[in-house]
């Protein structure tokens, strides 16, 4: 009987021991390290830029018109192309005009005849007075019919003028030089006088761009703009090789109390013609140059609770988070106003797994300029190490 129960306590002190063996085996081991990509901060000079999104529109646009009704005979030029200023564009048909300036001059040279018949019976008449074979008033009425001729005279002349004018209607030229559009009447049609447009001229050379800017950016544009013409860049979205420099050259007059922005509009000189009425663009203004200002790369810049800050890689491979104040961006990389030095390293991808003061592996470091690609390196570097 002692001996049975001796073996039960020997057993039951044998289970304890295993559990307890157990119980050490899962207890958890220490945080593993965290692997991360870093950069180092730098000193660069950095532009402090204005950005926004633009409209292109021609510097000049003419809708043509005709000033007279006619049928069109003849369209002197193709769809698309670039015209000088004075080209022949139009012609209507000038016979009925043509009439009606050989009617006028008709008038006129009776009238001149008239005229002239009228004043010489004036003066007739007017020696006969002194001479006392008429009266006064006889005179008189010759003057009043030689004035009156004069008159009509000067009426016929601006009947000639005038159908001379419409004469030249028949003829239309280009009022710009630019790049014509859509023709929207063929030869052969009747048209009325400004009623259809027959086709647009657009002056691409310059070339404008149309934008907005947020009313708390004026007046450092406005500063800016007082010291000196602003240089801007234009960039077509999409194709990095369309790049043009202009200058802003219109501040309008008063902020859209609506959106709470103000429209500017630049110039570009489009020699190469690559910018064309209707495209956006992306538009960077240089207001001015940071010399020596402390960067990291934009993704290394978190943001809590208590604001902006980084994740530095201390000497002893522990993570040490740090509060900054951040400035201009430009070209993916931020300026640091505060809180790190030139030359030290930060976390710009695998934050998400660092603990302020816990360890860091570092899988790829950088030299301050990580671009796009930094996180997929990070996952395959979190790949290899779990391997």
């Amino acid at each position: 009987m002692k001996f049975k129960n001796l073996s039960v306590v020997v057993f039951g002190l044998a289970v304890m021991l295993s559990a307890c063996s157990a119980k050490k085996q899962e207890l958890p081991k220490g945080r593993p390290a965290a692997l991360v990509v870093v950069a180092s901060s730098s000193q660069q000079n950095v532009p402090i830029q204005l950005k926004a999104i633009g409209t292109m529109e021609a510097s000049e646009s003419i809708a043509i018109r005709t000033q007279i009704s006619g049928e069109l005979t003849m369209v002197a030029f193709r769809e698309g192309q670039d015209v000088q200023k004075g080209a022949l564009l139009f012609q209507l048909d000038p016979r009925n005009y043509q009439a009606a300036v050989r009617k006028a001059e008709a008038n006129l040279a009776r009238d001149r005849v008239i005229t002239a018949n009228a004043r010489k019976d004036y003066e007739r008449y007017s020696q006969l007075v002194k001479e006392g074979i008429v009266t006064h008033e006889q005179a008189e009425g010759y003057r009043t019919k030689a004035d009156s001729a004069a008159a009509d005279v000067a009426a016929d002349q601006a009947a000639v003028d005038s159908a001379r004018e419409m004469l030249n209607y028949c003829t239309i030229k280009a009022p710009i030089s630019g790049r014509l559009g859509v023709l929207a009447v063929d030869r052969g049609n009747v048209v009325k006088a400004n009623e259809t447009v027959l086709v647009t001229i657009n002056k691409l050379v310059p070339i404008n761009a149309t934008f907005t800017i947020p009313e708390k950016d004026f007046p450092e544009v406005q500063r800016h703009m007082a010291a000196g013409r602003i240089a801007i860049e234009a960039e077509v979205p999409g194709n990095s090789g369309v790049r043009e420099q202009g200058t802003i050259t219109f501040i309008d007059n008063s902020v859209d109390s609506a959106t709470g922005t103000i429209r500017l509009k630049a110039s570009f000189e489009n020699r190469r013609k690559q910018l064309w009425p209707g495209q956006f663009v992306n538009l960077s203004m240089i207001l001015a140059m940071r010399n020596n200002a402390v960067v990291v790369p934009s993704q290394a810049v978190q943001t809590g609770q208590k604001g902006q800050f980084v994740f530095v890689v201390k000497p002893d491979a522990t993570a040490e988070l740090r509060p900054v104040e951040t400035g201009p961006v430009s070209q993916g990389m931020t300026v640091i106003e505060k809180g790190l030095r030139s030359g030290e390293q930060v976390v710009v991808d695998g934050q998400m797994r660092v603990v302020p003061g816990g360890k860091v592996q570092v899988v790829k470091a950088g030299t301050g300029d990580q671009g796009p690609g930094s996180g997929k390196a990070a996952t395959e570097g979190t790949g290899s190490g779990r391997k």
